[in-house]
């Protein structure tokens, strides 16, 4: 079965970088899109980036141009996710999670607080 396990989250002033991973495995994701998704409290969890197997990398209007999603897809069926966030905002303060694009499996998710 799908596993995700996110990390790298924590409390970080305004203007600060984070650099999330996630390992995914349990299944073959080399050719599955990926995503990073994020939820605050009392709301959704919504999709924030995505990548494809090429690499092609698209971002909502209120992460793009500071966080960039990477992949490295490993040959013994595990996929590295990472979310690179810079400039990072107090409205950036949620639980982040990974999965393949369109996946239903869930892992924990790492926190991020961007407080002063």
């Amino acid at each position: 079965q799908e596993q995700f396990v996110e990390s790298g989250g924590g409390l970080v002033q305004p203007g600060e970088s984070v650099r999330l991973s996630c390992v995914a495995s349990g299944r073959d994701f080399s050719a599955s899109a990926m995503a990073w998704y994020r939820q605050t409290p009392g709301d959704e969890r919504r999709l924030i980036a995505t990548i494809t197997l090429g690499g092609s990398d698209d971002y909502i209007r209120a992460v793009k141009g500071r966080f960039t999603i990477s992949r490295d897809d490993t040959r013994n069926k595990i996929t590295n996710v990472y979310l690179q966030m810079n400039s990072l905002k107090p409205e950036d303060t949620a639980v982040y999670y990974c999965n393949r694009l369109g996946g239903t499996a869930w892992g924990q998710g790492t926190q991020v607080t961007v407080s002063s």
